[in-house]
């Protein structure tokens, strides 16, 4: 799928973004923004996640002011609580010990933004996931594969994480890293304008 003579580019270095973009016949390119990430307080999960996916987007396409601009961002929340990727391997088995046996949520925030046309469009999608229990020796080995180190919440569902994920309400591509549905849907809506 294509917006024309209009480039698309994802505002995000998450391979697991460009993966689900190029299965979906996307044509797009890459450039990663540097924004600060950090959680404004008493910002909900939902609030964090649309902010940071306007921000990523917004600062790409000041840069493309004809181009579409997708950014995106996701974040794990339990307990009044926003995990986002572990800074370390001690901070990936202490969130998997706070998700395992337990449902979390999944808020993942799109931004599409447009600059000459006008357009700054972000929205956000909740998958609910049920994760097994888990005990201590199984995180250990889970968090020495490596998997968990860059993922939200630490786990991956398109990987080796997908043996612990008991169910799920809503988009799984939306726990992966980005809603697929709604993402297309919104390209629709634009190669109409």
């Amino acid at each position: 799928m294509s917006l024309g003579a209009t480039p698309l580019i994802l505002a995000s270095g998450s391979p697991r973004r460009r993966e689900l973009l190029t299965q979906a016949g996307v044509d797009f390119s890459v450039i990663v923004p540097g924004c600060d990430e950090t959680p404004v307080p008493g910002e909900s999960a939902r609030e964090m996640v649309e902010r940071l996916a306007l921000m990523k987007a917004s600062a790409i396409a000041q840069l493309h002011p004809d181009a579409y601009v997708l950014g995106a961002d996701t974040t794990v929340y339990i307990g009044g609580v926003s995990l986002g990727k572990p800074e370390s391997v001690e901070e990936a088995y202490q969130m998997l010990e706070t998700i395992q046996g337990k449902a979390h949520e999944v808020w993942g925030g799109i931004a599409v933004v447009h600059l000459a046309k006008g357009i700054r469009e972000s929205w956000s999608h909740m998958t609910r996931v049920m994760m097994a229990p888990m005990d201590r020796e199984t995180i250990r080995e889970y968090v020495a594969s490596g998997e968990p180190m860059d993922k939200a919440g630490s786990y991956a569902i398109q990987g080796l994480g997908l043996r612990f994920v008991e169910s799920i309400d809503g988009s799984y591509s939306n726990v992966v890293g980005l809603n697929l549905t709604t993402v297309m849907d919104k390209f629709r809506a634009l190669s109409c304008r």
